[in-house]
């Protein structure tokens, strides 16, 4: 088995410095993506992001933007292989509280992107809100459910969601 190789070695290290520069703090190099998938597997992302705040997480993909990184976002993995040789780009973890938050808005739920699926479809159950049963036992992120338009043959979670708000490849 050969190792995996340093997706880095294509940068100079003032690009990776000026890409880095502020997001010390949220952002590693050459991180194993297999501890963030169900099925264990995949190999290193070139920057691996945990922001903690929907502005920190604006401003990296800014940057990103700038710089010509491409930017994926990383739910609960449950859908996705990882190619062994790595992955270009940052891989952008939503796991902090700021993207996890469940909470009743009248007759509806709002809920960030990062929170787990099965979280969102319990809130929704002791607050007395039919209409995510469908989705019990698909594995997740509510954002990867959005994304994918998570669902059964009789229903979808697009059926049930009445907006969504979201940031573009440019960070707005």
């Amino acid at each position: 088995m050969r190792a995996p190789r340093d997706i880095l070695t294509r940068e100079p290290p003032q690009v990776r410095m000026s890409i880095l520069t502020g997001f010390e703090h949220i952002v590693r190099e050459n991180e194993p993506l297999a501890p963030y998938t169900w099925f264990r597997l995949g190999g290193p992302v070139q920057y691996l992001a945990e922001p903690t705040s929907v502005d920190e997480l604006g401003a990296l993909v800014r940057r990103a933007h700038q710089e010509g990184l491409a930017v994926r976002v990383l739910g609960g993995g449950s859908n996705v292989l990882v190619r062994d040789e790595g992955v270009p780009g940052i891989v952008v973890l939503l796991g902090a509280a700021a993207f996890g938050h469940i909470e009743r808005a009248g007759r509806k739920l709002k809920a960030g992107g990062g929170a787990k699926l099965g979280h969102v479809i319990s809130t929704a159950v002791r607050e007395g809100l039919a209409g995510l049963e469908m989705l019990v036992g698909i594995p997740g992120t509510l954002g990867g459910a959005l994304h994918t338009n998570a669902g059964t043959l009789s229903s979808d979670i697009g059926q049930c969601t009445t907006s969504a708000t979201v940031m573009t490849r440019t960070g707005d």
